[in-house]
């Protein structure tokens, strides 16, 4: 395969290249064709987010300069804000309200 010869060389890779590379390993791991590096890293993220790591370690591991990028980008969370959400509905309405 000329794409890892390549890297032992030392000289970049192609971007399609690695996709296909990619789309074999995952495609060979069970978990089909449709995922792709960025996709990988964007779950290592919100993953990671969801159980408690600090946003400034995910940053680090994924090789940010800051969390500004992390946060917006790749973070994608949807249940800890509906959590908060609802948390905050009991808060204000109580459980009495139910009856």
């Amino acid at each position: 395969m000329t794409t890892w010869r390549s890297a032992r060389a030392g000289t970049q890779l192609d971007a399609s290249n690695v996709r296909r590379a990619f789309r074999k390993i995952t495609k060979e791991a069970g978990i089909g064709t449709a995922w792709s590096p960025g996709k990988l890293r964007h779950s290592f993220v919100s993953i990671m987010s969801d159980q408690g790591v600090p946003i400034e370690t995910i940053a680090d591991l994924v090789g940010h300069a800051g969390t500004s990028v992390t946060e917006a980008v790749y973070r994608h969370q949807l249940r800890p804000v509906i959590t908060k959400g609802a948390q905050t509905m009991n808060t204000i309405f109580g459980d009495s309200q139910h009856g």
